[in-house]
C-alpha cells in the first residue's frame, strides 16, 4: 500500500502543476481522500444566470450541481429562481465554504451541499443538472445522467458538450464562454 501511495504522489506531483489530476473513489466514504478529477475554476456569475435560463429554472426546480465548488449555481437558482438546490463536490473544504456561503445568502433551507463522488451520488430527485468539469468527465457521466434523471430533466454544462453521441439541444455563447443544453429524451 505504500507503494501504491509513493506512486500516486509521483503522479500527483508531476500533473500539479496546473493540470488535472485523475482521482478513482467509488464511494462516498472515500471521498475525503480523493484528489478532484478537476480544479476548482469558477464559473462567471453572467454564465451561471445564462446556464439556469436556458434550463429554464422555476420555483418547483431541484438543481444538481456536480463538482459544486463554492456553491454558485445552487446559490443562485434559490436566491434569483426560487428552486431547491444540491451541490456535490469531492473536496470537504469546497463543501464548507459553499454552506457558509448559502447562510450568508440567506439560502440554507433551500440548499445544501455534499461531499461526496458525483459517479456514485444518486440524481434522480434532480429535474436540472449543472455542469463545468472536463470533456471526458461529461462523456463518462452521460450514461450515468440518461439513466438516473427523468424524462424532460435538463442538464446544462459550461464549455463542455457531451461528445457527438449526444449533441445539444442548444448551445449559447455568453461572454465567450459557451454553454450547452440537453432535455433527458422520453424512454
Amino acid at each position: 500500500m505504500q507503494g501504491l501511495r509513493s506512486i500516486a504522489l509521483v503522479v500527483a506531483a508531476v500533473c500539479g502543476a496546473g493540470l488535472f489530476v485523475a482521482a478513482s473513489t467509488t464511494s462516498p466514504q472515500s471521498a475525503t481522500a480523493a484528489a478532484p478529477d478537476v480544479l476548482f475554476v469558477p464559473t462567471p456569475q453572467p454564465v451561471v444566470e445564462a446556464m439556469l435560463e436556458a434550463a429554464g429554472v422555476k420555483a418547483g426546480d431541484v438543481v444538481y450541481d456536480l463538482g459544486c465548488g463554492d456553491g454558485r449555481i445552487v446559490i443562485t437558482a434559490a436566491r434569483k429562481f426560487g428552486a431547491r438546490g444540491v451541490g456535490i463536490d469531492i473536496d470537504p473544504a469546497m463543501v464548507k465554504a459553499a454552506t457558509a456561503e448559502a447562510a450568508s445568502a440567506g439560502v440554507a433551507d433551500r440548499v445544501r451541499f455534499i461531499t461526496g463522488n458525483l459517479f456514485s451520488a444518486d440524481l434522480s430527485d434532480a429535474t436540472v443538472v449543472t455542469l463545468y468539469l472536463l470533456q471526458s468527465l461529461n462523456e463518462r457521466l452521460r450514461p450515468k445522467l440518461v439513466r438516473e434523471l427523468k424524462p424532460g430533466a435538463r442538464v446544462v454544462s459550461h464549455v463542455f458538450n457531451m461528445g457527438p453521441e449526444w449533441p445539444p439541444d442548444k448551445t449559447l455563447t455568453i461572454d465567450r464562454s459557451r454553454v450547452y443544453l440537453w432535455t433527458i429524451p422520453e424512454r
